[in-house]
C-alpha cells in the first residue's frame, strides 16, 4: 500500500463521465472511485433520490473524512481515478480537494444532456451543475492549475485521439485499453448504478453520436437557455475540438493584437468581443436592412460626430426605420463604449443601426415590432491605408449602383456591390478598386470618395452614383480654404490614368495618396505638393476643435 496520484474528473450528470470511469478502469495502473463525495452531498443538502438511505448507509458521509482517508488515502496502484459530478463539491469541504492531485474538466452540450435527464431527477439548474463546473474551472486556474477541458462529444467522435490528448495533459501514458470495456454491471459502480446506468452497462466503448438526435423537450427551453452559455464557456478551453461547423483554419492573427479583448454596445448593453453578436431574426441577417457610420476618434474627441448622426438619421428616415433611438441615446452609447474601452485616441467606431429583430423571418419591415438594434464598434485602429508612400488601384469591372436601383446616398449596410470590386482589387493584388458609373465615369473606390488633380485644378465627381463622404465634404472645404480651384464634374478613367495627382477620403484612410491606377504611374509615382498641403490641413483640423468631447476624457 501507498500513496496513489488522484486524478479527479469534474463533470455535469449525462456527460459520459460513467463511460470515462470504465475507460480508466481498463488500465492496469488505475484504481477508481465512483463518486465518492455522493452520501456527503445528500447528508448536507437533505435531497431526496429513491437510493438516499442506501447511499448514506453504504458510503462515509462526512465530506472531509472522504477528501481525506479515501480520496487521498492509501491505495493499490500508481494512480486513482475519482470521478465527480461538480455538485457534489459543497462549501466546507476542505482545501485539499482541489489542491491536491491533477483535476480535468468533461462537458457535454445541455442540448444532449437535458433530453434524458429526468429519468431519476427533475433536471433543474443546480442539479445540472454547470455553474458550478465553471466555478471549479476558474477555481483552479487561479491556483495556477488551469484544468484540461475534453468535450463528450470529442470522445464520441475521436476517443483514441481525445484520451491520448488527455493522457497527455495529464502526464500520464496512453493505453489502448483505454478503448474498450466489457458490457455489463461493474464492481466499481456506485449503488445507485441501476437507476443511472442502464445505458452504459449496454456499451463497450465510447460509440459515435447518431447523426440525427432526438427531439428537444422544449419543456426544458427555459434550463437551455440558462445553461449553454456555460457550457459554451468552458468549451472555448477545449484545446481539440472536431465539429460539424467547426473551422479547420487556426486562429488567425488580428491587424491590431490589442483588440482581441474589446467591449462592444449591442441592442442595449455593452458586451465582451466574442458575445457581441445580433440575433438570427435581426434585419442586418436577414437582409443586410441596416445603415451605418464610420466615425475617428482624435485627442478625446469623436471628429465629426454630428455630421454623421445626421446621415445616419437621414438614411434611417430614408429606409422608413421606425422606434429609431434619439440622438442623445445614440451619442451616450457611443461615449458609454469608448469610455469603457479607454479608447481616446487613434480608434475607429463602426456604427450600425438595424431595422432591429422580427417576429419571424421575411423581407417585410412590417415583422420588425421590437425596435431598431444599434451596434457600438469601437477598435484601435491606426489609417488603414499607406498615407506616406502611397497605395495602388485597379479598375472595376463592377459597376456602382444607380439612383434608379439603389441610391448611394443612402449609406446601408448591403454591401455587395462594393464587395465585388472589392474583390477583383484582391485578386490584382491592388489596395483598392476603382468603381465607375453606368456610363463609364469615375464614381468612387470600393470604399472611399476619389480626387484628382490635373493642371493645378482639383476635380472630384458628382456625388450621384457614390456616397456624398462626410471626409470627401471636409477635403473640398479644405480644398477651398487652401485657395485651390475645385471642379466637381463627370471624370473619365483615362482622366485619373493620366492625372497629376490622385487620392481618396475616407474616416478609415483619411487622405490616402494614389501612386498607381491599372498600371499607370501618376504623376512621378511620388505623393504630390497638393496632397501633402491637404494632408497636412486635414491633420491641422483633427487637432482643433472639430469633434465632440468624450465625457470624462479631461478627467482622466
Amino acid at each position: 500500500m501507498g500513496d496513489s496520484e488522484v486524478i479527479h474528473s469534474w463533470s455535469a450528470p449525462r456527460s459520459l463521465s460513467t463511460s470515462l470511469m470504465y475507460s480508466f478502469s481498463q488500465r492496469d495502473d488505475m484504481e477508481v472511485l465512483d463518486e465518492p463525495l455522493y452520501a456527503h452531498f445528500l447528508r448536507v443538502t437533505g435531497l431526496d433520490r429513491p437510493y438516499r438511505e442506501v447511499v448514506l448507509s453504504k458510503m462515509e458521509p462526512d465530506g472531509n473524512k472522504v477528501v481525506n482517508d479515501i480520496i487521498f488515502g492509501p491505495g493499490r496502484k500508481k494512480y486513482r481515478f475519482c470521478k465527480h459530478m461538480s455538485k457534489q463539491r459543497l462549501q466546507g469541504l476542505t482545501d485539499e480537494l482541489m489542491k491536491k492531485g491533477k483535476h480535468f474538466i468533461l462537458i457535454r452540450n445541455p442540448l444532449d444532456i437535458l433530453p434524458s435527464f429526468d429519468k431519476v431527477v427533475p433536471p433543474s439548474f443546480f442539479e445540472l451543475g454547470l455553474a458550478e463546473l465553471v466555478s471549479i474551472y476558474n477555481e483552479l486556474r487561479e491556483i495556477g492549475k488551469p484544468p484540461p477541458v475534453i468535450d463528450a462529444a470529442e470522445l464520441q467522435q475521436d476517443p483514441e485521439t481525445t484520451l491520448r490528448g488527455l493522457c497527455d495533459d495529464l502526464e500520464i501514458p496512453f493505453q489502448p485499453a483505454m478503448l474498450n470495456w466489457e458490457a455489463g454491471p461493474k464492481s466499481i459502480d456506485g449503488v445507485w448504478a441501476p437507476w443511472w446506468y442502464s445505458s452504459v452497462h449496454k456499451s463497450t466503448c465510447f460509440k459515435e453520436a447518431k447523426k440525427y438526435p432526438q427531439p428537444f423537450p422544449f419543456s426544458h427551453y427555459d434550463l437551455l437557455e440558462q445553461s449553454l452559455p456555460l457550457y459554451n464557456m468552458l468549451r472555448r478551453h477545449v484545446k481539440r475540438k472536431s465539429s460539424l461547423l467547426s473551422s479547420p483554419l487556426p486562429p488567425p492573427n488580428l491587424p491590431v493584437p490589442a483588440n482581441e479583448k474589446l467591449l462592444a454596445w449591442v441592442g442595449d448593453e455593452i458586451v465582451p468581443r466574442d458575445s457581441a453578436k445580433v440575433s438570427v431574426f435581426d434585419s442586418v441577417v436577414q437582409g443586410g436592412d441596416s445603415v451605418w457610420e464610420g466615425l475617428r476618434v482624435y485627442n478625446g474627441k469623436v471628429f465629426k460626430l454630428e455630421e454623421h448622426l445626421d446621415r445616419l438619421f437621414d438614411s434611417a428616415k430614408a429606409l422608413a426605420f421606425e422606434n429609431v433611438p434619439t440622438r442623445d441615446e445614440i451619442k451616450e452609447a457611443i461615449f458609454k463604449t469608448l469610455i469603457r474601452n479607454g479608447m481616446f485616441d487613434n480608434s475607429h467606431i463602426r456604427l450600425s443601426l438595424t431595422r432591429g429583430k422580427k417576429v419571424t423571418s421575411g423581407m417585410s419591415p412590417g415583422f420588425n415590432l421590437y425596435g431598431c438594434t444599434l451596434i457600438v464598434l469601437a477598435e484601435w485602429k491606426p489609417p488603414v491605408y499607406d498615407n506616406t508612400r502611397g497605395i495602388v488601384l485597379v479598375a472595376a469591372t463592377t459597376r456602382r449602383n444607380s439612383p434608379n436601383n439603389l441610391d448611394s446616398k443612402i449609406h446601408h449596410n448591403n454591401l455587395l456591390n462594393n464587395i465585388l470590386a472589392k474583390i477583383e482589387g484582391n485578386n490584382a493584388k491592388a489596395d483598392d478598386a476603382v468603381m465607375l458609373d453606368q456610363d463609364g465615369y469615375v464614381s468612387e473606390t470600393n470604399a472611399t470618395n476619389m480626387f484628382i488633380v490635373k493642371k493645378g485644378r482639383v476635380l472630384t465627381p458628382h456625388a450621384d452614383y457614390c456616397l456624398p463622404g462626410i471626409t470627401r465634404a471636409t477635403v473640398m472645404d479644405l480644398v477651398v480654404k487652401e485657395h485651390l480651384v475645385l471642379e466637381e464634374r463627370r471624370i473619365s478613367l483615362s482622366e485619373v490614368h493620366t492625372a497629376d495627382e490622385v487620392w481618396t477620403t475616407g474616416t478609415m484612410g483619411e487622405l490616402s495618396p494614389v501612386v498607381k491606377v491599372d498600371g499607370r504611374v501618376i504623376g512621378n509615382g511620388e505623393v504630390g505638393p497638393v496632397t501633402r498641403k491637404l494632408q497636412a490641413a486635414y491633420k491641422k483640423l483633427t487637432e482643433q476643435e472639430f469633434g465632440v468631447p468624450i465625457p470624462t476624457y479631461l478627467k482622466q
